[in-house]
């Protein structure tokens, strides 16, 4: 593996799984797979688990790290060919992947969606660019369309708590007050489609994610009807992507005591963060099936992973 800029880098998903739980058990096992070795992670977004769980994933297997926050501290980059650059860009990413490329081993980005233009947050010019440029691999820390390591350590987290029976695994739509990209929510149904599980995606009308994404997944209007019998509830915001960037605070999707006990005694999942009782009740979300905080620290064994294959074919 070269780079892992989506799941589609995964090649076989219940080895992975399975590898990450085992290194779970023997965190530092590898500890000098990674002896003189740099990863760059550039962040062009705010992070708190992303950031940690890559950097402790990155120390547990005895690499250096270098964090850079392009939001107050890098040059504005130019990703356009044969720009005239007499606009706010200071540098073009040919020169930035080239040159980071010439510091570090192994390059970690986070870019999010911009929701004004669908068509340009969909060609994903910052992680493609780099990945273009760049001489070393690239990972990807959450790109404007999809979050391949929350979406690896939502399988981890699944697996570890699966019932012995197929589960019914439930994506549900909640309200938040401002616009969300549709990244965590796209890499969750790509991985839900390679797990053996019966799934479903609910949310509001016109809250449709890409059908190229989505495909045959069956999509409940209802949320009540789709809770029933679940053993799993994922809950996470986005914004519309046929009115793009289109938000709502429809409360009566808020996830509720009530919705889940309509459930089979499911388990509730958020990547975090997650506003309380705004998007889930102070009720669900500190109760015994809340596995968020289990979830979060698998965060570090799926950054570790992938950094693992990376390391050992390079």
């Amino acid at each position: 593996m070269n780079n892992y800029f989506s799941i589609q880098d995964i090649d076989s998903l219940d080895n992975w799984v399975n590898e990450a739980i085992e290194m779970k058990k023997q965190p530092l096992s590898d500890k000098t797979l990674g002896a003189d070795k740099t990863i760059g992670l550039l962040f062009f977004n705010p992070s708190l688990r992303t950031r940690l769980s890559t950097q402790k994933a990155a120390l547990n297997l005895g690499m250096n790290v270098i964090v850079m926050n392009f939001t107050g501290e890098g040059w504005s980059l130019e990703y356009g060919d044969g720009t005239v650059m007499d606009q706010g860009n200071s540098e073009h990413v040919k020169e930035a992947a080239q040159v980071v490329s010439q510091y570090c081993d192994v390059l970690a980005i986070r870019a999010f969606a911009k929701l004004e233009n669908r068509e340009e947050d969909y060609q994903e010019k910052v992680l493609k660019n780099f990945i273009q440029y760049a001489t070393i691999p690239v990972i990807n820390m959450e790109s404007a369309t999809g979050h391949p390591l929350q979406a690896l350590t939502d399988a981890i987290t699944i697996a570890e708590y699966k019932p012995i029976h197929k589960p019914k695994i439930v994506l549900s739509w909640a309200p938040h007050p401002k616009a969300l990209p549709q990244a965590v929510a796209n890499s969750f149904v790509e991985m839900m489609q390679r797990m053996d599980a019966d799934f479903v995606i609910t949310h509001p009308v016109g809250f449709e994610l890409a059908s190229q994404i989505t495909n045959e997944v069956p999509i409940e209007y209802n949320q009540e009807k789709a809770f029933k019998d679940a053993d799993f509830v994922y809950v996470k915001n986005w914004s519309s992507y046929t009115d793009y960037g289109k938000s709502s605070q429809d409360q009566s999707w808020k996830i509720t005591e009530e919705k889940m006990k309509l459930t089979n005694d499911a388990k509730f999942m958020h990547c975090l963060p997650v506003r309380r009782n705004v998007v889930i009740d102070d009720a669900v979300i500190d109760s015994d099936n809340s596995i968020v905080i289990e979830q979060a620290n698998n965060r570090t064994y799926a950054a570790q992973l992938v950094l693992k294959k990376i390391l050992e074919k390079n």
